[in-house]
C-alpha cells in the first residue's frame, strides 16, 4: 500500500496538483492547514475533498472559520492574517462547512498499522512548536497508541524513529520553509517512510496571490517566502 502524507497546503493550488501530477496513492492522509498564505483555496479544498482518505484541521483552518482576528507582528503573522480575509470571500458555504467540520485529531489503521493524526502535538494540537528532538516528543507521545504519528506545522520535513512509534512531518506542500522552494510531501509504502520533494510553478502561485486582492508590501513579501523557501526579506516566526 502506498499512503501519501500532505500538510501545509496554504492555498497553493500550483503546489498541490504539481504533487498530485507525480504521485499515486492508494490513500491520503491531510495533516491540516489547507487554507492562508496562498491565493487559491478553493481548489486545493476540492482535491482534498475528493482525494483524501481522511483530513484534519490546522490553525489556520480553524481561524479562518473563526474569522479570528490576526494580532500582527511577524511577515508570517501579517501574511496570514489579510489572506485569511481574502480566502474567507473566495471560499463557498460548502467548502467552509468542510473546514469547520475537520477534526482535530483522528487515528485511522491502514495496511494493518494505526496511523495518528494532528496539526502539532497532542499537548497542543494546532499550535505547539516542537523541535525534531527525540527526548521531547517521546514525552509528548508517551500516551499515544500508534505504529505512526502524523503531524505538521513547522513547515519542516522530519522523520524520526522513536522508542515506540515512528514520527513523520512530511514538511509543508504550500510553503516551504526549510530554503528549499520545491514542495514538500511524504510518502509511506508498505511501512517505509520516504520525504520528497517536487517543484511547481511559483510564478503562477504568485500570480494567485495577486487575483485574489494581495497587493503592495504583503504581496511582495508573499513572493520572497515563496520564492526563497520560507525565508522573507526579514525574519520572522509564526505559523
Amino acid at each position: 500500500m502506498k499512503i501519501l502524507v500532505l500538510a501545509d497546503i496554504h492555498a497553493n493550488w500550483p503546489a498541490l496538483s504539481a504533487v498530485a501530477a507525480v504521485e499515486s496513492f492508494d490513500e491520503c492522509l491531510v495533516l491540516g492547514d489547507l487554507v492562508e498564505y496562498g491565493g487559491q483555496p478553493g481548489p486545493c479544498i476540492d482535491w482534498v475533498r475528493e482525494h483524501a482518505t481522511l483530513t484534519i484541521r490546522g490553525n489556520h483552518d480553524h481561524a479562518l472559520v473563526q474569522q479570528v482576528p490576526s494580532p500582527g507582528g511577524s511577515p508570517f503573522r501579517r501574511l496570514s492574517g489579510e489572506t485569511r480575509l481574502l480566502n474567507y470571500r473566495q471560499l463557498r458555504p460548502s467548502q467552509l462547512k468542510f473546514l469547520a467540520r475537520l477534526p482535530v485529531t483522528a487515528t485511522i489503521h491502514l495496511d494493518q498499522r494505526v496511523f495518528y493524526l494532528v496539526h502539532a502535538t497532542p499537548r497542543d494540537p494546532m499550535d505547539e512548536y516542537l523541535p525534531a528532538e527525540p527526548a521531547l516528543w517521546n514525552l509528548r507521545l508517551a500516551n499515544i497508541d500508534a505504529d505512526f504519528v502524523c503531524v505538521g506545522h513547522t513547515h519542516l520535513p522530519m522523520y524520526l524513529p522513536l522508542e515506540r512509534l515512528q514520527l513523520l512531518n512530511p514538511g509543508s506542500v504550500g510553503q516551504p520553509r526549510d530554503g528549499d522552494p520545491r514542495a514538500a510531501y511524504a510518502v509511506i509504502e508498505d511501512g517505509v517512510v520516504s520525504l520528497r520533494r517536487v517543484a511547481y510553478d511559483i510564478d503562477a502561485a504568485i500570480a494567485g496571490l495577486n487575483e485574489c486582492g494581495l497587493s503592495g508590501e504583503l504581496l511582495e513579501l508573499g513572493s520572497a517566502i515563496l520564492q526563497r523557501g520560507g525565508k522573507p526579506p526579514a525574519a520572522g516566526t509564526g505559523g
